[in-house]
């Protein structure tokens, strides 16, 4: 697995973006700024030390970090990168290290699909801030809106469209790709995608992703996109800086790679771009400049529907909600899907105006058997039960299934780790589940190094 260099904001609590290849810019120039950008469980408590002091303990967290992380890439599976990772973060309960480290491992709960443990890992607080425009709950002109057929509206004639995502979130993922077939069949023709790898030529031909495709796509929902894109008939397109680039200069090369790619090559091109956190930003300061959108617009003079969905989701601690959301959710009779607001006169409406053109609440997170509901991308998938007798004994196991018509190279379709201290009972009623398409697939089950049991299984359509 490569990683991509990232940069950091310094200034306001949304628009920060880490990963591990810069987390070192960060740690440089923020001192205790760091505090107050993840929040990791258990909480963790800032030490009474100088800033100075702090700095250099964010160094050696830093430090610490890439060590374990490269020593989890030497592992031969997935399931072992991930214990790797696992034990190093219960094993190391420095302040320092909690904070920093929470990232990487909140990445792999994902991977894994541990989706609510990703989300208590890492979390990214959205506090209210005097660049917030007024509540669309207080204006008589707002209008809730469904957010898949708002937003399918508003892209209708738009050359391009930028979503992003919050990379430990992949609920911020799920509406983009049920997006997809819609926005093809309104006539784009290009779908680009954040940390994919511009080396895997072969990606088209074999139409699936597998852990040479990128870094992010090592999650089932984020391979869903790119495996439903190649799917519709999507030009796939890889946009990332694949050098060592970090602040204005990666935005710069990513907006150049989207013009160049696509519109240099076809001037009547449309594009969907997901990306993280604040690359889609339209304007304002972005870490030393400017983010991927101004710099996208300003290069190909088109500009961007760019739809915000990662400032008004849920966090596990309710006080780092935005109050905005904290207003909608505590309704009793709140959306139970994406929503949008949308003025009376059409325009729709946005938590950041000028940076961003609309924002999405999703709802409250809904668990099954500790397995997100939206899951089921919107009634598409299907719970399908899994039990410890896969495992054949051995525990922590991992159990996937994969499109019985792909490799054993392609990114399964869903994942779970059953572990000792959480397996369920052989109950069927307290089984495990994976959410799935309806068709034909391989389920198997890995410890860290071997292939335990298999099976052939067959969806059957949803209800």
């Amino acid at each position: 697995m490569r990683a991509f260099g990232k940069a950091f904001q310094t200034s306001g609590t949304a628009q920060r973006e880490p990963a591990p290849a810069a987390l070192h810019a960060l740690l440089l120039g923020l001192g205790l700024g760091l505090c107050g950008l993840a929040t990791a469980q258990p909480q963790v408590a800032t030490p009474k030390v100088t800033a100075a002091q702090w700095q250099q303990m964010q160094r050696k967290a830093f430090a610490d970090s890439e060590r374990i992380f490269a020593r989890a890439q030497r592992q031969g599976s997935l399931l072992g990168q991930y214990r790797v990772l696992f034990d190093a973060y219960n094993a190391d309960p420095a302040p320092a290290f909690r904070i920093i480290f929470s990232q990487y491992l909140s990445w792999y709960e994902t991977y894994v699909g541990n989706y609510p443990a990703a989300r208590r890992l890492y979390s990214i607080r959205q506090l209210a801030e005097s660049n917030d425009a007024p509540s669309p709950l207080k204006d008589p002109r707002q209008t809730q809106r469904d957010a898949f057929e708002a937003i399918a509206g508003l892209a209708h004639g738009r050359q391009a469209v930028f979503f992003n995502e919050a990379h430990n979130i992949p609920l911020t993922r799920t509406l983009t790709l049920q997006l997809l077939q819609r926005l093809r069949q309104d006539g784009f023709t290009h779908f680009a995608a954040e940390t994919l790898y511009d080396t895997d030529h072969g990606l088209a031909k074999r139409g699936y992703p597998t852990s040479e495709s990128g870094f992010y796509v090592e999650e089932p929902i984020y391979a869903e996109m790119i495996r439903d894109a190649i799917k519709l008939g999507f030009t796939v397109v890889a946009y990332d800086a694949s050098e060592d680039a970090q602040g204005d200069a990666r935005e710069r090369i990513q907006a150049r790679a989207l013009y160049d790619r696509v519109f240099k090559k076809n001037s009547k091109a449309r594009l969907i771009v997901n990306a993280g956190y604040a690359h889609i930003q339209e304007d304002g300061k972005y870490l030393d400049g400017k983010a991927m959108a101004y710099y996208f617009r300003k290069f190909s003079g088109i500009d961007p529907l760019t739809i915000e969905q990662t400032m008004l989701t849920e966090h596990d601690i309710t006080a780092h909600d935005h109050p905005y959301y904290r207003a909608l959710y505590d309704r009793p009779d709140h959306p139970q899907q994406p929503v949008v607001y949308v003025s009376d006169a059409g325009k729709p409406w946005s938590l950041k105006p000028g940076w961003y053109d609309i924002s999405v609440f999703f709802p409250p997170e809904k668990l099954m058997r500790n397995r997100p509901t939206w899951l089921n991308l919107n009634g598409s998938r299907r719970p399908w039960p899994v039990g410890p007798a896969m495992c054949a004994g051995q525990f922590p196991c991992l159990i996937q299934a994969r499109y019985a018509d792909e490799g054993e190279d392609a990114i399964p379709a869903d994942r779970i780790v059953i572990d000792a201290g959480t397996r369920p009972s052989d109950k069927p009623s307290e089984f495990n589940v994976l959410f799935l398409r309806p068709g034909k697939y391989r389920l198997e089950s890995r410890d860290s190094e071997k292939r335990l049991q298999s099976d052939t299984i067959t969806v059957p359509p949803t209800s």
